[in-house]
């Protein structure tokens, strides 16, 4: 069932909006780009040495405090693991459960999943903020709906739910008894003598695997402002991926936040994570001030239970269309024909192209397509604005929360109580986006625009290491494979791989995640794609005896040049938006070739398009050959790099 399209304005004066999203993009840039956010690796005792400038003036020590241990699970003593074994697996979340139920499905049953969380789970482990939700449809976004047998109980499923069901495709792949949770790998090193990946842990272990899988998903390493003075706060600070329910009162199935009421609250950030938490912290701080430097786009939610008579209608195969539908309208095109199963703010932009193109006719060429998405971009995003108007009461707070940028310069939310929150006469929002930021802690609050502010808690929706530098998104303080070499040197001016998933020189190792190759509009599709690729390729090398299997060097150089070849470029896009973690924050890195470009949180992604790469990864299975790959021998000397 297909829904309707959307009214924006007709007219929108173009030229006056493209002038004002530069002013604001110009007024919240910041020339530190990552920098301006402080390290948090998990190792603390590496933390202020690698905050580089900044120092504990900034928050490394303070960052080691706000993100020490585990205050969903305790910690289990247990004895040092040493071991060989076939497969590691570096994570527990989406791409580790989806990794692990590969390998079983393809007989690979020698693995273990190593996690730093208590149990699996990943970000729905971490995060369990007062009204964690998915944000884009759960019908789409859980995977293995069909073979799991389990249907979302609604539209945006709960946090709570979907962490639940993470955890029951674990178990229904035997994963439990593989995991080793509590743990932070800090090396990895491949020892050519042995032919293995050896691996090292903070808990002593030392475990010796054939293939590593690097699933330690995108929203692994929670960022925290690098803010002046943040010692010098007397008062509580927590990131919202270590709510402290203890503090705040409520629990994430019960959000009854009670023992704020005597607290004044602010929270830094109005991304995705705060427009779900606000709606909570409004309702039972004595006062809320919101810190915002960028507003977000926030639509409706309209957050419909699951109807059992559609649920019933189901056939088998259902989810798979659903999610190419979503993939279709939300990151490509409709084609003529297809309706919007998906109906949301993900959507919006192509269902009224698909409506105008069905009245006018259908674009002939991608530039004239082109043209036309971007005009609706324009007038999708004054329709939201307009929202901001129909429900904020006062109009200095209404123009605050206003987005002013393209569609997708940041991420999209929906939310039915984010707006109304601020009709409330004990929530503030402070528009920090002229000094970039909080200027200081101090001992009572903080100061923004010169004002200090009293307050008793400080929360940080500051978000996770997303586009800065792999060795901050990671974690992870040494990764070298042949000759010692390291993979932050290997891919410092860019990716280099065959099928995004490997790379020469560093053989039997394994990638996840947005580096060269599809992207679906559902994440946990990428990883379901990526696992089901790998867990072909290690099943493949077992069964034929290989020791390694790793890249030909001519065969990655002729991957990489035809995703170069067929990307499309997005870099004229992503210099106009807003700093986010969409774009590295607006800075510019320099790749191989000496030339500046953005540093995008999709990677390279393949050009035709997530259903065009499946396609090109199934007929290079279905041919059993491993073309372009190298499986060497026990026997076998080590190829040079």
């Amino acid at each position: 069932m297909s829904c309707q399209p959307t009214n924006p304005p007709a007219t929108v004066d173009i030229a006056a909006l493209r002038d004002r999203y530069r002013q604001e993009r110009s007024r919240r840039i910041r020339q530190e780009g990552q920098a301006q956010y402080v390290p948090t690796t998990h190792h603390g005792a590496h933390a202020e040495e690698r905050a580089g400038e900044h120092g504990a003036e900034h928050g490394a020590g303070a960052a080691t405090q706000i993100y020490a241990g585990d205050p969903h699970t305790p910690v289990t003593p247990r004895d040092a693991v040493s071991e060989d074994i076939d497969v590691a697996v570096l994570g527990g979340g989406w791409a580790g459960i989806l990794a692990g139920w590969h390998l079983h499905a393809a007989g690979v049953t020698d693995f273990r999943v190593i996690d730093h969380a208590g149990d699996f789970g990943g970000v729905w482990y971490w995060n369990r903020y007062p009204g964690l939700q998915c944000d884009n449809d759960a019908y789409c976004y859980l995977p293995l709906l069909e073979e799991m047998g389990f249907m979302p109980s609604k539209k945006f499923a709960d946090g709570h739910e979907i962490r639940a069901y993470a955890q029951s495709i674990a178990r229904r792949a035997g994963l439990y008894d593989k995991a080793l949770f509590h743990t932070i790998v800090d090396a990895l090193t491949w020892d050519e003598a042995t032919g293995r990946w050896r691996v090292t842990t903070d808990r002593g272990d030392t475990i010796r695997a054939r293939f590593v899988i690097m699933a330690n998903g995108l929203l692994n390493i929670p960022k925290l402002p690098g803010i002046p003075g943040i010692h010098d706060f007397r008062g509580k600070m927590f990131h919202t991926a270590r709510w402290d329910y203890g503090y705040t009162g409520g629990t994430q199935a019960a959000p009854v936040l009670d023992r704020l009421a005597d607290k004044r609250v602010a929270i830094i950030g109005t991304g995705a994570t705060a427009v779900q938490a606000i709606p909570f912290l409004g309702r039972h701080a004595r006062h809320l001030t919101v810190l915002q430097r960028t507003a977000s786009t926030v639509d409706a939610r309209n957050n419909t239970a699951t109807d059992p008579a559609w649920a019933a209608t189901l056939e088998p195969g259902w989810q798979r269309e659903r999610q190419q539908n979503f993939h279709h309208a939300a990151m490509e095109t409709l084609a003529p024909g297809e309706g919007d199963s998906i109906c949301d703010i993900w959507t919006e932009i192509n269902r009224n192209l698909a409506a105008q193109f069905d009245a006018e006719g259908w674009p002939q060429s991608p530039q004239e397509y082109a043209a036309k998405r971007e005009v609706m971009d324009y007038r999708v995003m004054e329709r939201l604005r307009g929202r901001v108007d129909s429900i904020v009461e006062d109009r200095a707070t209404a123009e605050i929360l206003k987005p002013w940028y393209r569609y997708l310069c940041k991420r999209p939310a929906s939310n039915d109580d984010y707006y109304p929150t601020f009709n409330r006469p004990n929530v503030t929002v402070l528009d920090v986006s002229a000094t970039r930021g909080v200027e200081r802690m101090t001992a009572r609050g903080f100061i923004a625009n010169g004002v200090e502010h009293e307050i008793d808690c400080m929360i940080f929706a500051s978000g996770f290491e997303v586009t800065s530098d792999l060795d901050r998104r990671w974690g992870i303080d040494r990764i070298e494979g042949r000759g010692g070499l390291s993979i932050y040197d290997h891919w410092a001016a860019g990716y280099k791989t065959f099928h995004g998933m490997m790379t020469h020189g560093f053989p039997n190792q394994f990638f996840t995640g947005f580096i060269q190759g599809g992207v679906n509009a559902s994440t946990t599709e990428t990883f379901n794609q990526q696992g089901r690729h790998i867990a072909y390729i290690i099943g493949q090398a077992l069964a034929r005896g290989a020791a390694t299997v790793e890249p030909d060097a001519d065969a990655q150089a002729a991957y990489v040049a035809h995703i170069r070849a067929t990307a499309i470029d997005t870099s004229a896009f992503a210099r106009e938006c807003t700093p986010s973690y969409f774009n590295n924050e607006g800075a510019d890195v320099t790749d191989e070739r000496g030339e500046k470009r953005v540093r995008s949180y999709l990677g390279e992604t393949y050009g035709p398009g997530f259903y065009a790469f499946e396609a090109l990864l199934a007929a290079w299975r279905a041919t059993g050959r491993l073309d372009g790959l190298r499986l060497a021998m026990p026997a076998e000397a080590a190829p040079a790099i």
